[in-house]
């Protein structure tokens, strides 16, 4: 997800800490995301932007 996003990995895991981003699920010591969850969180920032 971060190259899709363009931003580094600890900018996700800071954004979990944050409750920001797409919704994620631990797996061992990493998060994953899935695709269409992913997509849906981009896709609604442009309904963000006054």
């Amino acid at each position: 997800m971060s190259d899709y996003l363009g931003i580094p990995v600890s900018t996700l895991y800071d954004w979990r800490t944050r409750d920001y981003g797409p919704p994620a699920k631990r797996v061992g010591k990493y998060l994953r995301y899935k695709a269409e969850d992913v997509t849906a969180w981009f896709e609604s920032l442009d309904n963000e932007v006054a």
